[in-house]
């Protein structure tokens, strides 16, 4: 008579994230979400510029950041007590609800900038709840050592809507006006909702179940937790840094150096082109590859030559150049925030991760953006040049510190 023995049975692989039926539910998701936000912020600016001025048309673009960098924090807490799931769900319902109601107020009447601007606050604070949400989600639905992956198929997707998503709103708009691509947007977030229940969530452990208290205590808990954590309080510096110096040249500057080389919105949107294939191949690489090596080395060294590629976008003599560079920035940006995204989910306690991703989510959005007027007065005073370089510099900076901090250098993805 034969016997089995324990040791003989071999437990099947996982499946890679990138077949994974349940992973793939929640990619189709979150690429509806990032299409029907793309759609959404082009149907916002084209009806505020065509009912009211430039001005007025940009304050009411500008209203959903605010509400959305006061709440951010408070919606790292509520990720964490309901569960990020439930958040997601119940933020994309909430802003089909609204977009479709906006929808059908502009079919039937002609509002004021009042209404736009009241639905760009209501955006700012479901954005505060589904940031951090959305951050928490991935080591619900995978297993740790599939978590890069899970931020290759997340940075494909981001490029999917955003490549994707202006093109659809510009044509729902010459088809129907901003109601319309309004209309299409609501649309879309109705459409991650059913993929979104789908998901089945892998439990937290017993030790990292919710503590109670109130929601203060909580937030606070949290901001104690990461900064004492050896990994994740440095990396919220490393990702502080990277973004300061990131987007105003990309997001200020690019403008400037375009008029001034004399290439026009064609050239902007060119390099614009290269950045995103690069950031689209460091998504792929990590899609496909799984698991990079000695991750934190690997992040902090692709951010300096990075930020070597920003420094030489100002000094590029011709446009294939800046656009060949552009994807150098794209490529090496892009595979270093992706890493720090994974460590960031991979050394985190699952039950701080709502709050966690919440601080990561108010240094990219909420306080880098501040650099942009300081990068537009800056480039008046001393010119492209010079401002492209102390970014860059800022940018070395952040890589710099991660490798000089052991436990960032030292820091890998699971196998």
């Amino acid at each position: 008579m034969t016997t089995t023995t324990t040791a003989a049975v071999t437990a099947a692989p996982a499946r890679p994230a990138h077949r994974d039926p349940n992973v793939l539910r929640w990619v189709g998701a979150y690429t509806a979400s990032t299409l029907g936000d793309s759609v959404y912020y082009l149907a916002l600016s084209w009806a505020a510029v065509s009912t009211g001025t430039p001005a007025q048309a940009g304050l009411v673009m500008a209203v959903s950041a605010v509400p959305r960098a006061l709440l951010l924090l408070g919606g790292g807490v509520v990720a964490d007590r309901l569960g990020p799931r439930r958040v997601v769900i119940g933020s994309d319902a909430a802003r089909a609800l609204v977009v479709l109601g906006l929808a059908a107020t502009l079919f039937l009447a002609s509002p004021g900038l009042w209404v736009l601007a009241a639905v760009g606050v209501v955006f700012g604070i479901v954005d505060a709840l589904f940031l951090p949400a959305v951050g928490a989600l991935p080591p619900r639905i995978a297993a740790p050592d599939q978590l890069a992956r899970i931020q290759g198929l997340r940075g494909l997707a981001h490029r999917c809507g955003a490549v994707l998503g202006a093109p659809l709103g510009g044509l729902a708009v010459a088809l129907g006006g901003p109601t319309a691509a309004f209309g299409a947007a609501g649309l879309l977030f109705a459409l991650s909702v059913p993929l979104l229940g789908t998901l089945r969530l892998r439990p937290l452990p017993a030790t990292d179940e919710a503590r109670g208290g109130t929601a203060l205590s909580d937030l606070a808990d949290g901001l104690r937790y990461l900064r004492g954590h050896r990994v994740l309080g440095p990396l919220m510096i490393v990702v502080l840094l990277s973004d300061l110096g990131f987007v105003g040249p990309l997001n200020v500057g690019l403008a400037v150096l375009a008029e001034r080389r004399e290439w026009g919105a064609s050239g902007i949107g060119w390099i614009l082109a290269g950045f995103g294939t690069g950031a689209g191949a460091a998504s792929l690489l990590l899609t496909v590859r799984g698991r990079v090596p000695r991750a934190g080395v690997v992040s902090g060294w692709t951010m300096v030559l990075g930020a070597v590629s920003i420094g030489a976008l100002a000094y590029t003599p011709s446009l294939p150049v800046a656009v060949a560079v552009g994807l150098s920035v794209g490529l090496l940006a892009g595979l270093s925030g992706a890493l720090c995204n994974a460590l960031l989910q991979t050394a985190c306690d699952p039950a701080y991760l709502g709050r966690v991703s919440a601080v990561a989510g108010l240094c990219s959005l909420g306080l880098a953006p501040l650099s942009y007027p300081v990068t537009g007065a800056a480039i008046g005073l001393w010119g492209v040049g010079p401002v492209y370089v102390v970014s860059a510099a800022v940018c070395a900076l952040s890589g710099g510190y991660g490798l000089l901090v052991p436990a960032v250098r030292k820091a890998e993805l699971p196998r």
